[in-house]
C-alpha cells in the first residue's frame, strides 16, 4: 500500500498507468489493491511465476513508451518520474536508468551502482574486497554511466526492454537485474545512475533472508556465470567453488543475526493530526512529541512520518538526514491506519496497525 500510494502521487500529472503483478499471494493483497486502488491494473497469476516472468507479463500489458520495473517494497518521491522523463533525452545513448536507493534506516545502498561482476570481480567480492564490484567512480549524489543497476528500480523505454528480450525467466528471483543490465550494455546502450533522485527500498521486505533466499541467490549467480562467462574455464570453476563456500558462511552469518532491540529516548510524530497522535499513544502507551518541523538534532528516537502531512520526498530526505543518530523510522501512508518501517536489510520489517 505504501508503494502504491507513493507511485499514485508521483504520476498524478502524467499520462501513466500502474500495473501490479500478483504471483498467487496467499494473503489479502489483491483485495486490498482492488479496494484502495481501483484504477490500478491488477494481474492475478494463478501460480508464482517468479520475479522475471511476472514483470515480463506486466510489460507486455503496458501501454506507455517508458516502463519502470519497481519492487513493492519501495517508496518513490513525488517528482521521481517527471525528473526521469526530463533527464532521459539529455543522456547519450541511454539504456536503463537507476536511482539512489536507501534502506529503511536511511543508509545508502551501494548496489545502486555496480560494475560488471566478471569472475575476477566476483571472487574479490566474495573474499570481502568490494572495491571493484561497486562503482566507486561515481559519488552517491552524482549522475553518470554505470554498468549494472538494481531490479528494485529500473526505468527504460519499453521498446528497448522488448528488444533485449526482457528479464530472463530462467532466473526465478535475484540475478535477473544483473543479467538484464549486462545484456543492455552488450547491445551497445549505456545504463545510467541518477544520484539526485532518491528512492526508499525496504530491503528484506519482498523476501526473508533465509535458506530459500540463499538457495535462490546463489543459484542465480551460478546461472549468470554459466550464461555469460563459461568460456573463462578456470575462473568459472573458482567462482563456482567460491559461491559454495560463501553460501555456507552466509548461512552461519544469517543464523547469528539478531534484530536489535531499541531503547528509544522519545517518540516523535511529524504531523499536524491530533487524532493520529491519540492512536499512536494507544499503541505505545507513551507520550508522543508532535511537531510539524523536522529537528536535525533528534537522536535515539522513534520517528513517525505522516505522509498525509509530509510529501514522500520529505519522508525520504528525513531518513537520510537523521540516519546517523540511531533513530528508527516508520512511515504512515495517506489515509491508512498503519505504519511501515525497517531497521535491518536482512530481516523483514514491521507493520504497526493503529486501529
Amino acid at each position: 500500500m505504501l508503494c502504491l500510494d507513493s507511485v499514485s502521487k508521483a504520476i498524478e500529472n502524467l499520462d501513466a498507468e500502474i500495473i501490479v503483478i500478483d504471483n498467487n499471494s496467499e494473503d489479502d493483497s489483491c483485495e486490498l489493491v482492488k479496494t484502495n486502488f481501483p484504477n490500478v491494473h491488477l494481474i492475478e497469476n494463478k501460480e508464482n511465476f517468479g520475479f522475471s516472468k511476472g514483470n515480463n507479463i506486466g510489460v507486455e500489458k503496458a501501454k506507455g513508451e517508458f516502463i519502470c520495473i519497481l519492487n513493492p517494497d519501495t517508496v518513490v518521491p513525488e517528482d521521481c518520474f517527471t525528473y526521469l522523463l526530463n533527464v532521459y533525452p539529455t543522456l547519450k545513448n541511454p539504456g536503463a536508468l537507476g536511482v539512489q536507493l536507501i534502506d529503511g534506516s536511511g543508509a545508502f545502498l551501494e548496489e545502486s551502482k555496480r560494475n560488471i561482476p566478471t569472475p575476477k570481480v566476483a571472487i574479490k567480492k566474495i573474499i570481502g574486497k568490494s572495491s571493484s564490484y561497486y562503482n566507486f567512480k561515481l559519488n552517491r549524489n552524482d549522475t553518470g554511466p554505470t554498468h549494472i543497476l538494481v531490479g528494485a528500480f529500473m526505468f527504460m523505454k519499453k521498446d528497448l526492454y522488448l528488444k533485449i528480450g526482457g528479464l530472463d525467466e530462467e532466473y526465478f528471483m535475484y540475478g535477473e537485474d544483473i543479467d538484464l543490465s549486462y545484456r543492455i550494455h552488450k547491445a551497445g546502450f549505456q545504463n545510467y545512475y541518477l544520484g539526485s533522485c532518491k528512492v526508499l527500498h525496504f530491503k528484506g521486505e519482498s523476501t526473508t533472508k533465509d535458506q530459500l533466499y540463499l538457495n535462490r541467490f546463489f543459484d542465480a549467480m551460478y546461472i549468470f556465470y554459466k550464461k555469460h562467462f563459461k568460456s573463462y574455464k578456470n575462473s568459472f570453476k573458482l567462482v563456482r567453488l567460491s559461491l559454495k563456500l560463501t553460501m555456507l558462511l552466509e548461512k552461519l552469518r544469517l543464523k547469528s543475526i539478531k534484530v536489535n532491540s531499541h531503547d528509544f529516548k522519545s517518540i516523535h510524530l511529524i504531523s499536524n493530526e491530533d487524532c493520529l497522535s491519540s492512536l499512536i499513544h494507544k499503541v505505545f502507551n507513551q507520550n508522543i512529541e508532535v511537531t510539524e518541523e523536522i529537528e536535525a538534532n533528534i537522536d535515539h528516537a522513534f520517528v513517525i512520518l505522516d505522509a498525509k502531512y509530509l510529501n514522500y520526498k520529505d519522508c525520504i530526505e528525513t531518513l537520510m538526514l537523521l540516519t546517523s543518530k540511531n533513530n528508527a523510522f516508520r512511515i504512515k501512508p495517506r489515509d491508512y491506519k498503519f505504519m511501515i518501517g525497517s531497521e535491518s536489510k536482512y530481516m523483514k520489517g514491521e507493520v504497526i496497525e493503529l486501529s
